[in-house]
């Protein structure tokens, strides 16, 4: 197969495939946390680590499965003593590129979100302070945290702990998806029918709020699915304009980390396409366009971070 890898080769779609941007191997890295091999390796063992969970039998790889493209495949999250959470779990993959983490919106970054389901009653349910002197009890934590954070002298702190979570997190992306290949200059990277979805996408207004490298503007906006009461983002700043919002949810990857929406009840890419097109744009699909915009949705899985499952002590 002849790949094109000329800037300037077109197959008749070049305006469209201007107005997107591929994926870089890496999101922004915080002044605040540098990213380095030993803070990556503490926070994958810690994104592993049950015992940080009340019942010691929860960690964050529990709802973030790598085998479930870094989510659960439910449509809402079973946590501590088998209670379940309100929202669908997001998965983690390309977090880093969010300008805001949960659904809601009510942390920044990863470094903000990290310690949060940790001690949610709903999801690990662990006392902070519980949880680090767990930690304590195994040499080869102090170890690990010695080696990501040399400087100090006490390193098995909480910032320390959400700083390596949010190290390890920010490696797992996935770039090389066949859309990238095609941005890249790879014009045999996508079948017809997938560029008349990125044709549809882009002018039935998908691309308004699913935009930038991850598909997502960050922004919060308002969606009443069927069968939730969610108020989203209202419980973040009590705003009455802010009930029913929540933040755009990356297209990256969407294909394999269903099902869909905060409530997780739309099982279908194909039924979640329609519904974002009632919803939020106002237009009723013809099943053609439902087909041809899975399609091209379906181009966004990439490549799978290389990680190894860690041996914990």
């Amino acid at each position: 197969m002849a790949v094109a890898t000329s800037a300037s080769a077109d197959d008749g779609y070049g305006d469209y495939r201007d107005r997107f941007e591929p994926l870089p191997y890496l999101p922004p890295i915080p002044a605040s946390n540098s990213l380095t091999e030993e803070k990556v390796e503490l926070g994958n063992m810690l994104f592993f680590e049950p015992r940080i969970s009340s019942s010691g039998v929860i960690s964050c790889a529990t709802c973030h499965n790598p085998a479930l493209g870094w989510t659960d495949r439910i449509p809402r999250a079973t946590g501590h003593d088998g209670q379940i959470g309100e929202r669908n779990t997001p998965t983690v993959l390309n977090s880093g590129f969010l300008e805001s983490q949960f659904w809601d919106g009510r942390e920044p970054d990863l470094e903000g979100q990290a310690l949060g389901p940790i001690e949610a009653d709903v999801e690990m349910a662990m006392d902070l302070d519980q949880a680090l002197e767990r930690l304590r009890d195994f040499p080869l934590y102090h170890e690990k945290f010695a080696e990501a954070y040399p400087d100090q002298d006490d390193p098995i702190t909480a910032d320390n702990l959400a700083h390596a979570l949010a190290s390890f997190q920010r490696t797992l992306n996935t770039p090389n998806s066949p859309f990238d290949r095609y941005l890249h200059g790879d014009l045999d990277a996508l079948s017809e029918q997938e560029k008349r979805g990125m044709v549809a996408f882009v002018d039935n207004g998908c691309a308004a709020c699913h935009s930038g490298p991850a598909f997502t503007d960050s922004n919060f906006h308002r969606i009443q699915v069927p069968g939730s009461t969610d108020v989203g983002r209202y419980e973040v700043t009590g705003e009455e304009s802010d009930k029913y919002r929540f933040r755009t949810p990356t297209l990256r990857n969407v294909g394999v980390t269903y099902p869909y929406m905060n409530n997780g009840a739309t099982e279908t890419l194909e039924e979640a396409v329609a519904i974002m097109g009632t919803e939020m744009l106002g237009r009723e699909f013809e099943e053609e366009k439902i087909n041809d915009i899975t399609a091209f949705l379906h181009t966004l899985t990439g490549e799978m971070p290389d990680f190894e499952v860690p041996a914990l002590p």
